[in-house]
């Protein structure tokens, strides 16, 4: 393991604050809490993200998950442990995350409009990009992952600065 090149949060508090309220935003949207961790840790596994894996596993053990749920989550799709809802959920974050394999197919489509209105696949998306996002930056800034507790309070959002000089 590398040591971290840069400290992200440092360096672009504004920046990191914009994306901190895109997941304040998808937090309030009315998603199941359990639901939005299951997407994040997925699309976290997919893209490699150790920190943000370890992160939200802590996290939903936290808001109830079961290890079972989340050990099998890298095979969802072999297991009975989710729910309908659950796995047009996880098919999406999986399309989303992997856009550039071919983007959506029309079977997922299908499946996530059956499980979820309009206004709940569009926020169910924002928080794709989110995790996407934070996966982007802990990634090449080497975050190191196993120094997360729940307990600890995510990114504050502050106001942008309106200052430009």
């Amino acid at each position: 393991m590398q040591r971290p090149t840069i400290d992200y949060r440092k360096a672009s508090p504004e920046g990191v604050a914009a994306l901190a309220a895109l997941e304040a935003y998808v937090r309030g949207s009315g998603l199941d809490a359990g639901l939005l961790e299951l997407v994040r840790t997925r699309a976290s596994q997919l893209n490699g993200c150790a920190y943000c894996i370890d992160m939200h596993t802590k996290d939903a053990r936290a808001a109830g998950e079961t290890e079972q749920r989340l050990y099998a989550l890298a095979a969802w799709r072999e297991t009975p442990f989710y729910s309908e809802r659950e796995r047009a959920a996880l098919a999406w974050a999986e399309a989303l995350t992997r856009i550039s394999d071919g983007g959506v197919s029309d079977d997922d489509y299908r499946l996530a409009r059956q499980q979820f209105t309009e206004k709940e696949l569009v926020d169910l998306s924002l928080a794709v990009v989110a995790i996407n996002g934070w996966n982007r930056l802990a990634i090449p800034f080497r975050t190191v992952p196993g120094t997360y507790h729940p307990s600890q309070p995510k990114v504050r959002v502050r106001a942008p600065s309106t200052s430009h000089g």
